[in-house]
């Protein structure tokens, strides 16, 4: 058996590990969601958003209210007939930051891809 005493100590020199380098405002799941549409939509409309990730409203603006602190995303208010809409665009700083963010993701994926599992764990 092994006494727990005998584990080893973490390399302080070894880098981090690429989790470690997750952006939180941008990897959470809706939020990585939200950034992904406007990236493909160019400009989504917020009813869109809320169907396409099965969100209320209420949910929705709270995650967009993180986005757009971060400035991440711009949020336009206005009218289409007379119904007001609210439209969502990603701006530069969201686009570098969803990029960045796929990046370390793949990085996290080549890992797993590229680490050999023993059969009898």
């Amino acid at each position: 058996m092994t006494d727990p005493d005998d584990t080893p100590a973490p390399d302080e020199t070894a880098p981090a590990h690429p989790v470690t380098d997750l952006d939180d405002v941008v990897h959470q799941r809706v939020r990585l969601g939200i950034l992904t549409i406007a990236h493909e939509a160019r400009r989504v409309e917020f009813g869109f958003l809320r169907t396409q990730l099965e969100l209320t409203a209420g949910n929705l603006s709270k995650h967009l209210s993180v986005l757009e602190a971060a400035g991440l995303i711009g949020v336009e208010k206005g009218y289409e007939g007379r119904r007001g809409r609210t439209w969502i665009t990603l701006t530069p700083a969201g686009s570098a930051a969803l990029a960045a963010e796929v990046t370390r993701l793949k990085v996290l994926i080549a890992r797993v891809e590229n680490t050999d599992i023993p059969e009898d764990r």
